[in-house]
């Protein structure tokens, strides 16, 4: 049986020499890697087991034990560590997949592992910042301060004049900025401090701020030069007054620069504004502030010129670790009236106070790592793919989430930086203003580049999940049709604006919705959808209005738009039809098939090694010697080292005898090891040869043909595959020797030829480079040469005949 194995291993040695031989040095690469060639792969792979030799299939992986170390153990560590980094970043862009169907399946679901992961990380980052109370607590201020009537019945929405203002600031709006008492007018004992609804602590105090624009700013007409005096354009920052006025005994009455008073710009209804104006901060208690608004009432702190005023306080409640950032805004139309307005953001500066605060904190780094990660990746891709990487949309897509994510990680850090100091000087100066509008707005903007972030993230799901055909009609439809949908676009778009300017022209001055140019789009999109009223526009122009709403319909909702669905509707036909008369290519379950199909094997295997060394231990009546033991298990297939680790595990003397007591343990864990690897084949399933497999059903009286075999054949066939496993660690064992007596060749030809060289110099020197000699030398040159390569050559054919043999 050893002869055998032997000439088994010689022939495999002899197969894979020839092998390498006519693929040469480069069949080795993986071209869609770049890098340094990976090491030479084991000569022979099983379908079964791709792991190393025995790992996991030996008898002395079934007793848990561990090979004898060799001299190629820190090889072997390093080149699995690297083999280790590679697999981190393995992905369909990196390795070679294109003729190999399961492992671009793998590495795709590996993938799809992976980006779960971050997936589930990123959605616990993104509404563990959220919550119900956000709402709630918004709604409280919109209520207190935008929906509550005053004593006249005046609500901050029903202002339309500069008095209107003014009874709003000195009613409703000091009454829901001071709660000092409780309902029954009892002291809410907290001193000078608000606490508005009893739970909110007004921060600072509120800050009121106008902006004006310049008198004379706009030209009258030389008919109306003597009547009108004064002319005051719409806003502009060009146009923005910085001169100071009335008292002039204050900031209220003074103007300050954005950079001064650290003010931050809006954007209106109208236009957008400065951060710079003329700006009074309140006092801390109610009183104070009536007597400071009446003060600007009493001088005409509001004038023709004024075209904005801002109303901005910040409130904090500890229940809900929450901040909430108010700012009122009046606009002062140059047409006269006022136009209210109001922004109210909810946000959580604060960060880090619960446990499950401490828990996303945990996510973040999570999240940093994950960030981290995907960089390497997509600079190894960009490495590998140079600028094709960008035609995919998907790595485009990568680059965009990287990015958002990147830019998210930074304000992150400097949110919680900035609201320390900022907290930190609130509580030293309690009578200054709370200026928390820029990390409110910033903090929003965060939000929502989180919010598009994770939209992103889950539209990627569909690169990894396009492998199969199903998945990818979407996809292919929107691909295919992409070109049609762009020319229908163009097409489309032209007679769209041209209705949103005949509506802007015709019912622009009248109805709201069409005041704008910008609206009048939004509006036809909403009358596609239903959405309109037709009352205004037939008011506006009684004889226009119904042609353009008609036409519109017509035209647009019943052509055009079904035009687009046809189109969508015949590529999607199409690519089904294709799709469904494609070959089923390798899908997941397979791949599930062939793991189940492994997995088992090697339990059988595992099953069939303790079955033989039961065979050993009752081969003898007594105590067992080693040699019988080893001569007995080497019959059976079974390596050296093997046996020699399976008798040292239980001869605990080291005697190289298995006595009565040591016999009797190594059968109780045997027969151990055995039930449970017989438990584990149960639960996978007995019948392997139809469930894994994945053959088709069987008709009653072909099963009948099959029974009496099945057993016989499941048998040999496991018995080979134990046998392909020995022959590949001794090919393994014999290729690394070859490599060692051809470098040892390598060595003694390169001496030799030192020596001969010396020898014809010396020669040379004596003969002064005579034509025969050197002739003589070239031969003995040729001659080592042909000796060395004739060794070569019997040593080649001596495996060939024990190949053959």
């Amino acid at each position: 049986m050893k002869r055998l194995n032997n000439r088994a291993d010689s022939h495999l040695t002899g197969q894979v020499e020839c092998e390498l031989d006519s693929v040469g040095n480069g069949a080795w690469v993986n071209r869609g890697f770049g890098g340094t060639p990976p090491p030479l792969p084991r000569a022979i792979s099983t379908i079964y087991n791709p792991q190393p030799p025995f790992q996991g299939s030996s008898v002395d992986s079934a007793y848990d034990l561990e090979p004898p170390a060799t001299d190629r153990r820190p090889a072997k560590k390093q080149r699995r560590c690297c083999w280790l980094i590679k697999s981190l970043w393995a992905t369909t862009l990196t390795e070679n997949t294109s003729n190999n169907r399961e492992l671009f399946v793998r590495t795709t679901l590996r993938e799809l592992l992976v980006y779960l992961v971050f997936l589930v990380d990123i959605c616990l980052l993104t509404y563990g910042m959220t919550s119900s109370s956000t709402y709630y607590y918004t709604k409280a201020m919109t209520d207190l301060f935008v929906n509550t009537a005053g004593e006249r019945g005046l609500k901050f929405q029903s202002i339309g004049t500069m008095a209107d203002f003014w009874t709003y600031a000195q009613g409703p709006l000091l009454d829901g900025l001071y709660w000092t008492k409780w309902y029954n007018n009892r002291s809410l004992d907290s001193g000078d401090q608000s606490f508005i609804y009893y739970e909110n602590m007004l921060l600072g105090v509120p800050r009121m701020r106008q902006i004006k624009v310049l008198n004379n700013s706009c030209k009258v007409h030389n008919d109306f030069k003597e009547e009108i005096v004064g002319c005051f354009d719409v806003y502009s920052d060009k146009k923005e007054d910085d001169l100071d006025f009335g008292l002039v005994n204050g900031t209220a009455w003074t103007y300050h620069t954005e950079k001064e008073i650290r003010g931050s710009s809006h954007w209106g209804l109208l236009t957008s504004y400065s951060g710079a104006g003329y700006y009074l901060d309140l006092a801390r208690v109610k009183e104070e502030s009536a007597v400071l608004l009446k003060e600007l009432v009493d001088n005409l702190w509001l004038d023709r010129g004024t075209r904005g005023v801002f109303v901005d306080f910040s409130t904090y409640n500890a229940n809900i670790n929450m901040f909430c950032v108010i700012r009122l805004v009046v606009e002062f139309l140059a047409t006269g009236g006022a136009i209210p307005s109001y922004q109210i953001r909810t946000v959580k500066l604060i960060r880090y106070i619960t446990h499950w605060d401490y828990f996303i904190l945990g996510c973040e780094m999570v999240f940093c790592v994950f960030i981290l990660y995907y960089v390497v990746e997509e600079v190894l891709e960009l490495r590998i793919h140079k600028f094709s990487y960008f035609k995919s949309i998907w790595n485009i897509l990568d680059i965009v989430v990287i990015l958002l994510a990147t830019v998210a990680i930074v304000f992150n850090v400097f949110r919680t930086v900035k609201v320390d100091k900022l907290l930190g000087k609130l509580l030293e100066q309690p009578d200054i203003y709370a200026d928390f509008e820029f990390l409110a707005f910033w903090q929003t903007q965060y939000n929502n580049m989180n919010a598009v972030n994770l939209f992103f993230a889950w539209i990627k799901v569909f690169k990894y999940i396009s492998f199969n055909k199903t998945m990818t009609q979407l996809s292919s439809t929107l691909g295919r049709c992409a070109k049609d949908i762009l020319g229908f676009a163009i097409m489309f778009f032209i007679v769209f604006f041209a209705y949103a300017q005949l509506g802007y022209l015709l019912f622009g001055s009248e109805v709201e919705s069409f005041s704008t140019f910008a609206k009048c789009i939004f509006t036809q999109f909403r009358i596609i959808l239903g959405d309109f009223d037709y009352n205004a526009i037939d008011r506006a122009n009684r004889v226009l209005g119904p042609i353009y709403f008609v036409t519109y319909v017509f035209f647009v909702f019943f052509v055009l738009l079904n035009m687009f669905l046809a189109i969508i509707n015949d590529t999607y036909s199409e690519v089904k039809d294709e799709l469904s008369s494609q070959k089923d290519e390798l899908q997941i379950s397979d791949i599930i098939k062939q793991s189940y199909m492994k997995t088992f094997i090697k339990l059988k295997l595992k099953k069939e090694e303790i079955s033989d060394v039961q065979k050993a231990l009752r081969s003898g009546p007594g105590e067992i010697e080693f040699k019988d033991f080893r001569e007995t298990l080497k019959e059976m297939g079974h390596a050296d080292h093997e046996i020699s680790a399976a008798f040292s595990r239980f001869d605990r003397d080291g005697n190289k005898i298995l006595d009565k007591h040591e016999k009797e343990r190594m059968k109780i864990d045997l027969e151990e090891k055995r039930d449970a690897l017989s438990a584990e084949l149960n639960n996978l399933g007995i019948n392997y040869g139809t469930g894994l497999l994945g053959k088709p059903p069987v008709t009653s009286s072909e099963q009948r043909n099959i029974s009496g075999h099945s057993l016989e054949g499941g048998e040999q066939f496991l018995r080979l595959a134990r046998q392909v496993l020995h022959l590949e660690s001794a090919v393994k064992d014999l290729t690394a020797r070859t490599l060692s007596i051809t470098e040892k060749l390598e060595l003694e030809e390169k001496a030799k030829r030192n020596e001969v060289s010396g020898k014809q110099t010396a020669t040379s020197r004596v003969s002064h480079g005579s034509a025969s000699d050197g002739s003589f030398q070239a031969g003995v040159d040729r001659g080592m040469k042909d000796e060395t390569l004739s060794r070569r050559s019997a040593d080649r054919n001596n495996s060939m005949k024990d190949c053959h043999m």
